[in-house]
């Protein structure tokens, strides 16, 4: 197994709940509810991709090598561009209650190209494994 990305899943997880947690009992009286529901997004997709991160630290035993390395990181990188954006956008409205920070909703979908490269690495480094 590879502890790294076991680690990395573990405290993304915990981030993951804190964040969920937030959302569900504080965030929903400062926004409206479009903000909510990409929030939300943010909060499912991150949670996908951490148990995605898990998977990569089991399967690095049978599967070792770069490309299932680059999977993990590009899962951990797709979390931060991803999620992270859909959390600025909807704390950016919270806090200025403005739509013209939308600018940053253009990352999101980079944020979905790391994760499907993230997927395809891993389906690389298990095609490998001959």
């Amino acid at each position: 197994m590879h502890r790294g990305f076991l680690k990395t899943g573990a405290w993304l997880g915990a981030i993951t709940i804190i964040l969920g947690a937030f959302g569900a009992h504080t965030l929903k009286k400062w926004v409206d509810v479009d903000a909510l529901n990409a929030y939300e997004t943010g909060i499912h997709y991150q949670m996908f991709q951490v148990l995605a991160i898990f998977l990569i630290g089991v399967l690095y035993k049978s599967f070792p090598g770069k490309w299932m390395r680059f999977s993990g990181r590009f899962f951990a990188v797709g979390i931060l561009f991803f999620s992270g954006s859909l959390y600025a956008i909807t704390f950016l409205r919270a806090m200025h209650n403005n739509s013209a920070f939308n600018i940053i909703g253009p990352i999101t979908p980079i944020g979905g190209l790391f994760f499907i490269l993230g997927w395809v690495c891993m389906a690389v480094a298990i095609h490998r494994k001959n």
